[in-house]
């Protein structure tokens, strides 16, 4: 039997990386701290739990609208207004199964074979590998990078466009390497866009993940940005709902029916059940918000405050995520090598900076969210002891 070639553009473990390596050294009895992957450490508050249960015991159990739940659209869209200052209905609301789904009907409504999409570098290479799943060219272009902290580089971007090119792709705050943009950044990007009419998907899942008193800025919320911009979050980070799958995005209202087109035809709707989790964490207590914060803030401190003692890394402070991005070109080996050493050495599981473009290659992403602050400590511990007097290879 003859499969589609669409299949082969693209790899499943763009999306996971070191995960699967470290997942069989563990099934075979090793300790591993898991600082790969990107997920709380802490469990969903239990409000959101107990709303979810209640919505299960009054039989909440069947099919819902197709857009999702029209109190959680509603909620979601008066708190986007309240937050950023850019009127939103329920209707320009979409309730999907994570970022991932979310990212994937953009892309799949939005390319025809052949279109270019910017993206930014280093990237997050689950967007791209749904670009070229659905006929689009990825065109990365890097970042510009000052004392560690990477930026859009306007001059960059704007030499990359061609007639092909139809969307930019922005993260922020940004995966991998921690950058909260500020305003002046994201409005040379809008500028941009707008010269030359393109459509921008802003990934914010971060939105609630920054550090030191910064201000996530919406980029919808700009000057003539809101009729051209997909913006896509979730309740993965900021509540701790990384297993749920709930996820959203909010467009003009034309925009957004087309993403519908996409996603009734994959999974008809969210499970409905837990969207009345994702109901009472938007409406109920936002204190985790914050609590969940000050844990992160206070593992990200480790880790930066140790790996910068440990000679040949660098690493600046992230603004945002759960991710620290070191340098460790000083070291002489790349981050490929030096990722896969600490997992047989050190048994701590990090990616390679190389994963996320060709300017990440000489460091890593450690992902300080994704364990209690103890086992951090102890990763922090085993690198050192393992990097003591460089790598015996």
């Amino acid at each position: 039997m003859q499969w589609s070639s669409r299949r082969m553009k693209t790899q499943a473990s763009k999306g996971f990386g070191m995960y699967e390596v470290a997942a069989r050294l563990q099934s075979q009895g090793a300790d591993i701290i898991h600082l790969e992957i990107g997920r709380p450490s802490v469990d969903t508050p239990a409000h959101i739990k107990e709303a979810t249960k209640q919505a299960l015991d009054d039989g909440i159990v069947h099919y819902g609208e197709l857009n999702g739940l029209g109190e959680l659209r509603a909620a979601l869209a008066e708190r986007y207004t309240r937050h950023y200052g850019a009127a939103c209905d329920a209707d320009e609301v979409l309730i999907t199964n994570g970022v991932t789904q979310a990212t994937f009907a953009v892309f799949m409504a939005a390319l025809d074979e052949g279109d270019e999409v910017i993206v930014l570098e280093p990237f997050y290479p689950q967007h791209n590998s749904k670009i070229e799943f659905a006929g689009g060219k990825v065109v990365p272009v890097p970042m510009s990078a000052v004392n560690g902290r990477y930026a859009p580089d306007p001059e960059r971007i704007a030499s990359a466009i061609t007639p092909r090119t139809k969307m930019i792709v922005l993260i922020n705050p940004a995966n991998p390497c921690g950058t909260v943009m500020t305003r002046e950044e994201l409005l040379s990007v809008a500028k941009i866009a707008e010269q030359h009419d393109l459509t921008v998907l802003s990934d914010e899942v971060y939105e609630f993940n920054t550090f030191d008193g910064r201000k996530h800025i919406n980029f919808a919320s700009l000057p003539g940005m809101r009729e051209r911009t997909i913006t896509v979050s979730a309740f993965t980070k900021a509540y701790a709902m990384d297993g749920w799958r709930i996820g959203y995005a909010v467009g003009p209202r034309h925009l957004i029916a087309d993403l519908q087109r996409v996603t009734m035809n994959c999974t008809t709707h969210t499970n409905i059940f837990v969207q009345y989790g994702a109901l009472e964490a938007v409406r109920g207590s936002q204190d985790c918000l914050q609590e969940f914060l000050a844990k992160d803030q206070a593992r990200r401190d480790i880790v930066v405050s140790r790996l910068n003692t440990i000679p040949g890394i660098t690493c600046p402070a992230p603004e945002g995520t759960i991710y620290a991005f070191p340098d460790i070109s000083a070291l002489g080996h790349s981050g490929d090598v030096l990722a896969h050493y600490l997992l047989e050495n050190a048994h701590v599981a990090v990616e390679s900076g190389n994963f996320y473009g060709s300017n990440g290659g000489q460091h890593l992403r450690i992902c300080f969210g994704s364990e209690p602050i103890e086992r951090v400590e102890e990763a922090m511990e085993r690198i050192e002891q393992a990097l003591k007097g460089g790598l015996t290879l």
